[in-house]
């Protein structure tokens, strides 16, 4: 008679290697460390400094929805701006009052700053998704000139319907955002450890909020099925179909995802500027020279990379406002007449995109990457001391 043998106990999982925990750990760190120095800046910086540390968080949420449609899905879109129009539009409209300027009636609802801005993002979403079945059908250069035409579009537009946008004129100014009562302006007296926040204050750590959600979404999405998706249709549209994903939905999603994220963007730099005023060229807040900005964000710091996009974003819309602060210090009036700060950094972040064309297609963060491998390899190979009792023989 045999003897039955029981099944062996399945085995734990096992460990990721010393190395890449070590990295992991390093990275964490450096996350954290980043955090609380940011959390800290209105307490040592000025209003300036912060003004420009906004912008470019402005920046940093709009690269990195443009990154996941072009990096991460391989569809190339131009209309970055136009979204960055509806969701500012959408915020002023949706938390502002219904009033007489002048002639014209300027159309507002009255809801809450939160629910504004989140109808603001939704409607930017239901915009991009409007444009999946062009998406859909179109690839490579020709969708990028299908979606540039949303940005004369929304010139047009911003111009057309001055009961929203409050005319090229004038324009309109935005509800200031306020969360359960408390104001993100310079109502009321507020102070941390004797330094008064005024409204600089307030909305830096509003927007590093709003910042940081949209970079943790959007890594989650990467990292999804979701991500999985987007990247196959990059890689083969037909290989993905014979895998089982819906090519059109997910072109269709990423340009939904991506239009929200400009539509964030867009509520924030109208609060930022503290006004929504429709471009009266195709130059401008809302223009070609915006949608060109952030393509140079999303190239500069490697296609698809989201920690990548926030560098790239510190690189293009930092450049312009560090040199406006610093202009006189810097001697740009003396050394350089005649090109203003905003000259400059056009050359700085195209010569940067030329440079990263030409040597290092992956961007900053494929530099960063290496940086960091080379770290953790250093950390794991250096000498370890011998324990006691374990001498060599």
């Amino acid at each position: 008679m045999s003897e039955t043998t029981a099944p062996a106990p399945p085995r734990p999982p096992a460990a990721p290697p010393p190395t890449r925990r070590r990295g992991r750990l390093l990275r964490a760190a450096a996350w954290a460390a980043l955090l609380l120095v940011l959390l800290a800046l209105p307490l040592v910086v000025g209003p300036g400094l912060l003004s420009a540390g906004q912008y470019v968080m402005v920046g940093a949420v709009g690269a990195i929805g443009l990154t996941l449609v072009i990096g991460q899905a391989g569809q190339l879109s131009l209309a970055h701006a136009f979204f960055l129009l509806v969701g500012g539009t959408s915020y002023a409209v949706l938390a502002g009052e219904t009033e007489q300027a002048g002639s014209e009636r300027i159309v507002g609802l009255g809801l809450p700053p939160l629910v504004a801005l989140v109808g603001a993002v939704a409607i930017s979403a239901l915009a991009g998704l409007a444009f999946a079945p062009v998406a859909g059908r179109l690839k490579g250069i020709y969708l990028g000139v299908a979606s540039l035409a949303l940005v004369f579009l929304g010139f047009y537009l911003g111009q057309a319907l001055p009961a929203l946008t409050g005319g090229a004129a004038s324009g309109r100014n935005p509800e200031p955002f306020s969360l359960f009562g408390f104001p993100f302006s310079n109502e009321g007296y507020l102070a941390v450890l004797g330094v008064p926040f005024r409204q600089s204050e307030r909305l830096w750590y509003l927007f590093l909020a709003l910042t940081v959600i949209a970079f943790v979404l959007a890594t989650g999405a990467v990292r999804s099925r979701v991500g999985r998706s987007w990247r196959a249709v990059r890689d083969n549209e037909a290989a993905a179909a014979v895998m089982g994903v819906d090519v059109l939905r997910a072109k269709a999603g990423a340009f939904a995802v991506s239009a929200a994220y400009a539509g964030l963007a867009g509520v924030m730099v109208t609060l930022w500027l503290g006004l929504l005023k429709p471009d009266e060229s195709e130059f401008g807040t809302y223009g070609l020279n915006t949608s060109i900005a952030f393509l140079a964000m999303a190239i500069i710091g490697g296609l698809g990379s989201i920690p990548g996009a926030v560098v790239g974003a510190v690189i293009v819309f930092g450049t312009p406002q560090v040199l406006t602060l610093f202009a006189d210090e810097l001697g740009l009036g003396d050394t350089l007449a005649g090109l203003s700060p905003t000259v400059i950094s056009l050359y700085v972040y195209g010569v940067a995109v030329i440079l990263v064309v030409l040597f290092e297609p992956g961007g900053l963060a494929a530099i960063g990457r290496r940086l960091a491998g080379l770290v953790t390899r250093t950390g794991a190979t250096a000498p370890r001391s011998q324990p006691p009792g374990e001498e060599r023989s």
